[in-house]
């Protein structure tokens, strides 16, 4: 019977030559994907620093860097403070104001570094993208676009009050996202 097993999916042709659990690396998710490719891209800017820059000793001072360093690569106009369309969330012309990352891309970057810092072998305790310093920059980024842009960052209510009418109403218990 357990010649049988392979069959229905390889319909009996020889292309599988090993049990499905050992082949490897198996399909990665688009975050998992992503997240490697930041953490390979992260470690060739700490590779190209003069000197290098091991891994070991990275600290936020090199992440407050490598942040900045990508801000060249941005598509989000960021309007300068004298521009004329400062504050305008739809300006009606062009400007000569830079291109910057997104703080919505930035943070999600860190997310995924900080993730895969700690799966690489980082302790949480000295992880350089869990820094203070880190949520500080972030912070001032996300609000000086909001100004740029003239549209206030809102920051996403949690549904607490409706999580606990719920849970009256219902014996199942509920997930708050």
């Amino acid at each position: 019977m357990s010649s049988d097993k392979g069959k229905e999916l390889g319909e009996g042709s020889s292309s599988r030559s090993a049990p499905a659990d050992q082949q490897q690396p198996a399909q990665l998710s688009r975050y998992e994907s992503q997240k490697r490719r930041d953490w390979n891209t992260f470690g060739q800017y700490l590779k190209n620093q003069r000197p290098p820059v091991p891994m070991s000793h990275c600290n936020y001072n090199h992440v407050l860097d490598f942040l900045r360093y990508l801000d060249q690569f941005g598509k989000t106009k960021v309007h300068l403070q004298g521009c004329v369309f400062f504050g305008q969330p739809e300006p009606p012309g062009p400007c000569t104001c830079p291109l910057r990352q997104a703080w919505g891309s930035l943070d999600a970057l860190i997310g995924r570094l900080r993730a895969a810092y700690e799966e690489n072998g980082g302790l949480p305790e000295t992880n350089p993208f869990a820094s203070g310093a880190i949520r500080v920059y972030l912070r001032e980024v996300r609000d000086s676009q909001a100004k740029a842009r003239g549209i206030p960052y809102k920051k996403k209510k949690k549904k607490r009050s409706q999580v606990k009418a719920n849970d009256e109403a219902s014996s199942f218990p509920m997930q708050s996202s």
